[in-house]
């Protein structure tokens, strides 16, 4: 989504901290949310564009849409530019 755009995601600008959560079900260990955190070094031009890109790619992701319904996705996006910082929360 971010490439459609022409949003640069080299390594030293586009980083995801990624943890989940394991709960006992009924018995049974289970991974019940991931937690993907963002951030992304921008040029304030492409700042719309971002959100926009992040407020729907999850439904466009094969691994989000290959676990949604059995385990809980939350992720964030802190847009980072030279003169402030954003964050922007997913479902």
């Amino acid at each position: 989504m971010l490439a459609k755009d022409r949003i640069p995601t080299p390594a030293d600008r586009y980083q995801a901290r990624v943890s989940g959560e394991i709960e006992a079900v009924e018995g049974v260990l289970k991974i019940v949310r991931i937690i993907v955190d963002y951030t992304l070094k921008i040029a304030d031009d492409k700042r719309a564009a971002a959100e926009r890109a992040f407020d729907g790619y999850i439904t466009h992701c094969p691994a989000a849409t290959s676990v949604m319904g059995c385990i809980d996705i939350k992720h964030t996006l802190t847009l980072k530019s030279m003169s402030n910082e954003l964050a922007v929360e997913g479902p």
